[in-house]
């Protein structure tokens, strides 16, 4: 077993789930960083159930590396998994399984694996470790470590998040904002429908419309064939409502999201939504009916990140991974754009396959450790040399 083997093995024994604490493991890592000598500081969340670690090897030097990863997991209930999903199983098909194993892990293993050569090696810039919590569910806590790493840390390093990316450069994302939506309308005998409003029938309405708005965005030429959902998309994933069939809905709710291309913004396409709610409310107050349409949004929109301001991150990337890399976009929401919006040349480079994220029996090749491991030796040997600018 190799050193980034052993290390994801203990990484994915601790059981993550963004419901929880993650305090565990940062204690596991401040602990295996100080036998190296290496110092790193936590920035705790609010309620102090969780924490973001951050970490420096070598000099208080301009440039360097950010190396990102964010330490929660999804749930694992529901899920027919072979294997306990917090005990990392090797299955002898060069896979290693387990919860957490490819996003993202398998890449905090690979920078952790590292650390005993880089504090040895005679870096002339600094590798930096930016470990956060709960970016499963909205990437809340990395605004406030990124805010701590750029105001006393450095402004000058580039940004690596290593979310799943088969160890090809990604360099543009797509936003995202989860909502809930709740309509009120009013009970009655559902033989007596001129009585009541069903909140039901007009959430239905809205959802359709939702699925309207995409179709529309389509057709008026908002496309970005770089990524391979080309266009902003909005989905209902939940839907909650009514008491009985014999009684017309007071209330019925319902969860989606907006995931924005980087070239659009949540607040243009919501506008959309809201107007049509407004017209709605209009159309059926003309007739008599009662209803009240409240939206709030579940998390803080994360940015998308956009294909710009990266020349030289990208750069170091690819002098350092195989001639036949090349650059790509995806659908699914980082850490990424948060770090770009704070003004740090930012892309996303990590082992394993989005597709395996989230699924039961998750796993990471460990051809993609060997990879990770291969790339980050040749990045670290590059740092050697002065920051340039």
């Amino acid at each position: 077993m190799t050193n980034a083997e052993s290390l994801l093995s203990q990484l994915i024994a601790f059981d993550t789930t963004s419901r929880g604490s993650n305090l565990a493991l940062i204690e596991f890592v401040e602990g295996y960083l100080a036998e190296y000598g290496v110092a790193s500081e936590r920035v705790m969340s609010p309620c102090y159930t969780k924490a973001n670690l951050i970490a420096r090897i070598g000099p208080d030097a301009p440039g360097g590396v950010m190396l990102s990863g964010h330490t929660d997991v999804v749930p694992v209930e529901g899920q027919p998994w072979s294997t306990d999903p917090f005990t990392l199983h090797d299955g002898g098909d060069g896979r290693l399984y387990g919860r957490g194993s490819c996003d993202m892990k398998g890449f905090i293993a690979c920078a952790l694996a590292m650390v005993p050569a880089w504090v040895k090696a005679p870096l002339a810039q600094p590798i930096y470790f930016g470990f956060s919590y709960d970016e499963e569910i909205g990437c809340v806590g990395a605004p406030d470590l990124i805010k701590r790493f750029y105001e006393h840390y450095s402004t000058t390093a580039h940004v690596i998040v290593g979310e799943p990316t088969l160890m090809q450069p990604v360099v543009a994302q797509k936003g995202a904002t989860n909502l809930r939506t709740t309509v009120t309308g009013v009970e009655a005998h559902s033989s007596q429908v001129s009585q009541g409003t069903s909140a039901i029938h007009v959430a239905a309405r809205l959802v359709s419309f939702i699925e309207d708005t995409m179709a529309a965005l389509v057709e008026e030429g908002r496309v970005d064939d770089a990524f391979n959902v080309p266009h902003t998309s909005l989905h209902v994933g939940r839907i909650k409502g009514g008491t009985a069939i014999n009684i017309m809905a007071r209330e019925c709710t319902f969860e989606w999201e907006i995931r924005h291309l980087p070239t659009e913004t949540f607040d243009e396409v919501f506008a959309r939504f809201t107007q049509y709610a407004d017209s709605l409310k209009a159309e059926l107050a003309a007739r008599g009916k009662q209803v009240v349409i409240d939206t709030e949004a579940l998390n803080v929109t994360v940015p998308g990140l956009a294909d710009r301001d990266n020349a030289a991150v990208l750069r170091l990337a690819k002098d350092h991974l195989p001639d036949e890399c090349c650059n790509h976009a995806v659908a699914y929401a980082t850490e990424a754009g948060q770090f770009q919006g704070q003004g740090l040349q930012t892309i996303i480079l990590g082992p394993g396959s989005i597709a395996q994220a989230h699924q039961p029996d998750e796993y990471i090749e460990k051809s993609e450790l060997e990879a990770c491991v291969e790339f980050m030796t040749r990045m670290g040997q590059a740092l050697e040399a002065p920051f340039e600018g």
